[in-house]
């Protein structure tokens, strides 16, 4: 059997103007990361099963991993995510750090499950997490993250919204207000995150089937129809769930007085579907009717380091894949075209004889200027010169023929506004250098 051109199931083959559009969002969640004083970390591509069977539990290991046993008969798999490893590495090594830990990575991660739009099994993902802020305030730097990496991509807040709730406020509503038992608390906590994924009917229907008291359900449908901050905060107040109420108005109040509360929104069907959450929880969301879906989400966890049998340590994480991203920009208009390649200059020999002196001056334009230098390999004529110059990007082209040659010279031609110059590359390069950085 012939083997085939095409690239694993819910996998990519990066042609380099998939590969410049990937490297652009990179370079930008960097940056973005950077200037919030975040520090880039990586781990294995293989960790231990157990690893991630300790921190999301059996349906992942069953469902959505790629795994197998080694040579050591060690059962280990390929990284689904990354928080678990992130979690043995700050384990190991927090006794030493100051706090705050600001991390921050972009591994490539892979997952068994049914590529569709917005998801593949192989998917590179912009990790951010800070352990050890006080309360509210690590929640609120990384919504200021999530929100300061969209907006340098050019969104606005009529492009994405930021959905939030708590998850120790939908627990004690649950288990205390509605008194349910535990068994019956994670089957509502399922069927809450999939409210915005079924119809109303069958919301209703699901529900019901949990056979929950007249009271209870009087309960669940005041708390469902919560649709602000405000509301929620008068429901915590009426309710006398003071803890919660302290975080939730703390957090209103950061937000307004750092200008992001336009961004946010409650939402009491954001609960995120891992049980490791403990506190605020969030999903940003695509306002475009033709991308309605989440672009990223995240929350706060506390107990992660316990499954080393570590302390516990408040933390807030999120995670962005590049997928997903793409897809945001694309739909808004805010990827760049990447289908060519750009280059600050393109130079070209007009006979053999000049080839040897095109390959030296590319050499010096790179090593003092740090200029993107593409050459030519063989003579080409001024008429296939210039073509062959647009379509590596070039912002000028350089020519060396017989005439150049004798005169120690180079002609440099704006690709933009057409001017010419000659200049002697012996005396003039740093002019040459300065010209084609303009």
């Amino acid at each position: 059997m012939a083997l085939s051109k095409k690239p694993y199931k819910g996998t990519r083959d990066l042609y380099p103007p998939q590969k410049r559009a990937q490297n652009h969002l990179f370079d930008t969640m960097r940056k973005a990361a950077h200037s919030m004083g975040y520090e880039p970390y990586d781990g294995p591509l293989l960790e231990e099963v157990a690893l991630y069977q300790a921190k999301s539990g059996d349906e992942l290991i069953r469902d959505q991993i790629y795994s197998f046993t080694d040579r050591g008969d060690r059962f280990v798999a390929i990284r689904p995510e990354m928080t678990p490893t992130l979690a043995r590495m700050v384990m190991g090594h927090h006794q030493q750090e100051t706090k705050p830990i600001r991390l921050f990575s972009i591994p490539n991660l892979m997952r068994y499950e049914k590529p569709q739009k917005g998801r593949l099994r192989e998917h590179w993902q912009f990790n951010c997490d800070i352990f050890g802020a006080p309360t509210m305030m690590g929640e609120v730097e990384i919504l200021q993250m999530a929100i300061n990496l969209l907006t340098s991509f050019g969104a606005t807040s009529k492009q994405f919204e930021i959905l939030i709730n708590h998850r120790e406020v939908v627990t004690n509503i649950f288990s205390d207000l509605m008194e349910l038992d535990s068994q019956k608390v994670h089957a509502l906590y399922k069927i809450i995150d999939r409210a915005k994924k079924v119809t109303k009917e069958e919301l209703n229907k699901m529900i019901t089937a949990l056979s929950l008291t007249n009271r209870a359900e009087l309960i669940l449908t005041d708390y469902l129809q919560l649709s602000s901050f405000d509301q929620l905060i008068l429901f915590l107040k009426q309710n006398k769930l003071e803890q919660q109420l302290a975080e939730v108005t703390l957090l209103v109040e950061l937000a307004s007085k750092l200008g992001i509360d336009q961004f946010l929104k409650f939402d009491p069907t954001i609960v995120r579907g891992l049980d490791y959450y403990t506190g605020l929880v969030f999903e940003i969301f695509d306002k475009n009717p033709d991308n309605p879906r989440a672009i990223c989400g995240g929350g706060a966890y506390q107990n992660l380091l316990t499954i080393f049998g570590g302390p516990v340590m408040p933390a807030v994480g999120f995670g962005l894949g590049d997928v997903t991203l793409s897809d945001f920009l694309t739909t808004h208009g805010l990827m760049p075209d990447f289908t060519h390649p750009t280059s600050d200059i393109f130079i070209s020999a007009q006979d053999s004889d000049a080839q040897i002196e095109v390959l030296k001056l590319a050499a010096r334009l790179r090593q003092g200027g740090g200029l993107s230098v593409v050459t030519h390999p063989e003579p080409v004529k001024i008429k296939k010169a210039f073509p062959l110059a647009e379509k590596r990007g070039a912002r000028f082209v350089a020519l060396i023929g017989e005439q150049e040659l004798t005169d120690g010279s180079v002609q440099i031609k704006n690709m933009a506004t057409r001017e010419q110059s000659t200049l002697k590359i012996k005396d003039q390069i740093e002019d040459i250098i300065k010209l084609i950085k303009l």
